[in-house]
């Protein structure tokens, strides 16, 4: 019965990323707090910064679990101070799509003994392409407004990714790598599709 649970908690995963891929970047403001709060909610973001909060409780030490989030907001920081600065990298969008597969790969390797600063070094990788992404779109004037906001909601969504993770591991304890491999699976997946859409 939980294995059904977990599958249709993934399949249901996987639709609202392939449903919402094409609202990944474009369309949104890049001028205010407010505009940062939402930039986030772009689903490729979205899902990146929600995996890493899962994957920290899953693969971290206990008492370690807060440097992904940590790593990750440190890295959006310095790429998105160096993409307002005008740094850029061919094919970011592209990247930045991957990155969401690479964070369903880590999730599905959370219970492996991969080592910690293999892990937060893709993890921060990741998180400079994004901030690369959100500072190349930043304006010339209103930055620091922009990015508090989206370093805000940023540690937000990692902080809802804690909290799913807390949950698979008390609820699903013996069903956890179940669980973190359907996650991992969609997140692959919602990486792949919208690599694909993308360079369609």
């Amino acid at each position: 019965m939980q294995s059904k649970n977990i599958r249709r908690v993934a399949a249901a995963t996987l639709l609202a990323g392939l449903a919402g891929a094409a609202q990944a970047h474009p369309g949104h403001g890049t001028h205010s707090l407010m505009e940062g709060l939402v930039h986030p909610f772009g689903l490729d973001h979205l899902l990146a910064m929600v995996a890493v909060g899962v994957w920290s409780v899953s693969a971290l030490p206990k008492d370690k679990a807060w440097q992904g989030p940590a790593a990750f907001l440190l890295a959006l920081l310095l790429g998105a101070v160096l993409g307002a600065a005008g740094l850029s990298l061919p094919f970011l969008e592209q990247g930045v799509a991957l990155s969401v597969a690479l964070f369903g790969a880590l999730l599905l390797l959370a219970r492996q003994r991969v080592p910690a600063a293999a892990g937060l070094g893709l993890v921060a990788a990741a998180a400079a392409l994004h901030g690369l992404a959100h500072g190349g779109e930043a304006p010339a004037n209103g930055f620091a407004g922009y990015a508090l906001g989206f370093l805000l909601t940023t540690a937000a969504l990692h902080a809802g990714g804690v909290l799913a993770g807390l949950g698979i591991r008390r609820w699903l304890a013996e069903r956890s790598g179940l669980a973190l491999g359907g996650l991992g699976t969609a997140l692959g997946a919602s990486g792949l599709y919208l690599f694909g859409q993308l360079a369609a």
